[in-house]
């Protein structure tokens, strides 16, 4: 049988003051650590009764002075927990502790340093690795123990738990404020929030000074077919509107005023949930009004400047001043019918002032035509979709040809013909191809289309 053998040395106790000690337990007690004084304070709704963050520093400093603690730095912080990672004061002390610049953290209460999954998670990590030794509050320590460790979760997931609960407790009182007809958060312009009476006995009243003018506003658009801006020209102007704070109305808020379904009984909430209520307030409008007015604003759609496709846009520079040239459609109505008119004008990119003057589309073809016509046939060619479709013009014109001319002649004549078909009965890419042949830049300068200024 092998016989044990201890080769450590024995530590026998040793008297210290009179008593005998473990002097390996002694050492172990004697360790100092580091201590940083975490506090924060939320400035949300949920953690206003919580200590104030130099009531907490004072307290746990009167404990660190009575056990005798050596705190090297006092952090403080106001940001909610509820979050992780989100606090930037928090994830510094983190990072402090990775680097062993502190080995212990005190703090009044576990939920000042966790109240969510995560950073609860990065202590728990630390007190594992033996960054963290000791994590002390108001009354408690925690250390790296399982049952330690264990309590610090369950007092962190409880303070996790009541920010849930009270989230939806907050819900459900403001759907309850909703069913009886009135909207949580503060009243729009014309109306009063009741400031004196008991929780739950608020109410809303009409505000005698602003009402009869939001009115009067809506009244104007629907009947008199005032603009957004004519209405804000007249509150500021003619019926001296004012705010609650004596400012003038600015442009915005007249069309959320006009847009507001509030001021005749109705609101949703929360905006854009689809869930709408009917109010418990005095309406300042009809639903009717409100209706006539929403017709009125209602602006269609327009084409994006830019999106609609003209046949010579890009094709061209201006000959004055070298900006590029646009195209702009009118419809107008006449007796014989709609018509269509499109103008081609320089963009005055590059010059504001430039002078020079709109062209029709059907003018800008003619010269397009005249240019055309000192192009040969073998520039024609290197397009191979112009070939092409010249070839199938050729051979239908021939069918209806009797003339027996020279062929080079009626080349000629058959290219003009061709130019004109193409502008004519050609789609947009044609026209475009078409120009491309030419090599070489346009400009429209005096109405007319020059190779060069």
């Amino acid at each position: 049988m092998a016989e044990f053998t201890n080769t450590s040395p024995m530590v026998w106790p040793q008297e210290v003051n009179g008593n005998l000690v473990d002097i390996t337990k002694l050492n172990a007690k004697q360790k100092v650590i580091n201590y940083c004084l975490y506090a924060r304070k939320s400035s949300e709704d949920d953690e206003r009764q919580a200590l104030s963050i130099d009531s907490q520093i004072k307290e746990m400093g009167v404990q660190a002075q009575a056990q005798d603690l050596r705190v090297i730095e006092i952090r403080k912080e106001s940001h909610s927990a509820k979050e992780s990672g989100q606090r930037p004061v928090f994830n510094k002390l983190i990072d402090d502790v990775r680097r062993g610049l502190f080995q212990g953290i005190l703090s009044w209460a576990p939920d000042r340093l966790s109240r969510n999954a995560g950073d609860l998670g990065t202590l728990v990590d630390l007190m594992d690795s033996g960054l963290l030794t000791e994590i002390r509050t108001h009354g408690q320590a925690f250390t790296n123990s399982p049952n330690d460790k264990f309590l610090l979760m369950i007092l962190c997931s409880q303070a996790k738990l009541e920010n849930d609960n009270r989230g939806i407790n907050v819900k459900r009182g403001m759907k309850t404020k909703c069913e009886l007809g009135f909207r949580p958060n503060y009243s729009p312009l014309g109306y009063l929030n009741d400031h004196y009476s008991g929780k739950g006995q608020k109410r809303v009243f009409v505000d005698k000074e602003r009402a009869p003018i939001i009115k009067l506003a809506f009244e104007k658009v629907a009947l008199e077919n005032f603009s957004g801006r004519d209405v804000y020209y007249w509150m500021n102007n003619e019926a001296g509107f004012r705010t609650r704070k004596g400012k003038p109305i600015t442009f915005s808020m007249v069309y959320r005023m006009l847009n507001n379904s509030y001021y005749c009984g109705m609101f949703e909430f929360p905006v854009g949930s689809g869930k709408w209520y009917k109010g418990s307030y005095e309406p300042i409008i009809s639903r009717k009004l409100f209706d006539q007015v929403q017709k009125k604003l209602t602006v269609h759609p327009k084409t994006k400047p830019g999106t609609k496709e003209f046949d010579f846009t890009k094709m061209m520079k201006c000959g004055s001043c070298g900006s590029g040239v646009t195209a702009e459609e009118r419809i107008k109505r006449r007796a014989s019918g709609i018509r269509r008119y499109v103008y081609y004008h320089c963009t005055r990119s590059r010059d504001l002032k430039c002078t020079e003057l709109f062209i029709t589309e059907e003018d800008l073809i003619q010269e397009f035509i005249q240019i055309l016509d000192k192009v040969s046939l073998d520039q024609i060619q290197t397009q191979e979709k112009l070939a092409q479709e010249f070839g199938r013009y050729q051979k239908f014109s021939s069918i209806f040809s009797t003339d027996n001319s020279d062929l080079a002649e009626d080349q000629e004549i058959d290219m003009r013909k061709f130019i004109e078909y193409i502008f004519k009965e050609g789609s947009r890419d044609d026209k475009r191809d078409l120009l491309n042949s030419l090599q070489t830049t346009l400009y429209l300068k005096d109405k007319r289309i020059t190779t060069q200024i």
